[in-house]
């Protein structure tokens, strides 16, 4: 039996990746903060260990606790959304930094590490040409999320003896999670909104997919690579609002265009607020720079090639999933 440790298992992605592990036969622990929810993770089988990322001697003191070391570590543990960049640099470079070290130091290097990073990491790519952004291109992130995720990119190649693979997923989405819900929630009620006026491609990869894309990696990738993950094509906006208000059974819904230097002000104004409360905003400048690029394909070609992953479930089937569990919410 295989021994897999996920951390950052609490959120909407580590919630699936512990339901498919436990479904595949592995011998699962999640680790998580001591404040983290932990309703996604009520599987008995799962072995539980709390982490205090702040503290290195206590993450290493909790890594020596366990009498084996693990075959396979997911890293999926982020901030999406902050009120400042130092809370950005904390959570997604200093805490990687601190249990990969401690992972080192006690003795407990996997087979393969893999790190969930985010195509964010990458920025923005082909603005006139459309040209999919791929692996090889070189990083040159245009938000405080993309500059911490590629940060910790390149830290862990610096990490001897480190086996790491790098995700770098595109829009993920699927039954409990947020962002993408906000969307299907207004185009319910017969809105659309969107940024700009210039032709946007979008691209998207099914939570199941990204986790199936995880495994298949754990057990057949090679080591030391970095992979775009995706449904290996791209939609435009008005294909997103037409697949979502068909699902949905909506017939009208009308699209709202709202000019860039519109949506910016409102970004500022609610970044500076988050800032004042202390709680980050949804809409910030860093989501304001993610809406406003214009050109999110990518490549998936190597993901096929090293081990075989092409993203099997569609927008369309992917929604058709989505929609449900949000029906079913309510």
């Amino acid at each position: 039996m295989k021994r897999l440790l996920i951390v950052g298992a609490g959120g909407f992605i580590g919630g699936f990746i512990a339901g498919r592990a436990l479904g595949s036969g592995y011998d699962t622990t999640v680790g998580v903060r001591p404040s983290t929810s932990r309703s996604r993770l009520t599987d008995e089988r799962l072995k539980v260990l709390e982490f205090d990322y702040d503290d290195p001697a206590a993450v290493k003191s909790v890594l020596e606790s366990v009498p084996e070391k693990w075959d396979y570590v997911i890293y999926n543990l982020g901030a999406t959304k902050c009120a400042s960049f130092p809370d950005f640099n904390r959570i997604n470079f200093q805490y990687l930094r601190t249990f990969a070290t401690a992972l080192k130091e006690s003795g407990k290097m996997p087979e393969k590490f893999l790190y969930v990073s985010s195509l964010s990491a990458i920025g923005p790519g082909d603005e006139k040409g459309y040209a999919p952004i791929s692996e090889q291109m070189i990083p040159r992130p245009n938000t405080r999320y993309g500059l911490s995720k590629v940060k910790s990119e390149q830290w862990l190649e610096t990490l001897s003896g480190l086996p790491w693979i790098i995700f770098r997923p595109t829009g993920v989405y699927g039954p409990h999670e947020q962002d993408y819900l906000m969307m299907i929630k207004s185009i319910d009620r017969h809105f659309d909104f969107g940024v700009g006026y210039r032709k946007q491609l979008l691209t998207f990869i099914y939570v199941e997919d990204l986790v199936e894309a995880m495994f298949m990696a754990m057990e057949k990738a090679p080591v030391c690579r970095r992979y775009n993950i995706s449904e290996p094509r791209s939609y435009s906006q008005a294909e997103f609002r037409r697949i979502v208000a068909e699902e949905l059974g909506r017939k009208v819904v009308v699209p709202l265009r709202l000019p860039l230097w519109a949506v910016k002000g409102v970004s500022y104004i609610a970044q500076k607020a988050g800032l004042f409360t202390g709680k980050p905003s949804t809409l910030n400048l860093d989501k304001y720079k993610i809406m406003k690029q214009r050109n999110w394909q990518c490549t998936t070609d190597a993901a096929t090639r090293d081990f075989g992953f092409t993203a099997p479930t569609s927008l369309r089937e992917g929604i058709r999933r989505t929609v449900a569990a949000y029906r079913s919410a309510r």
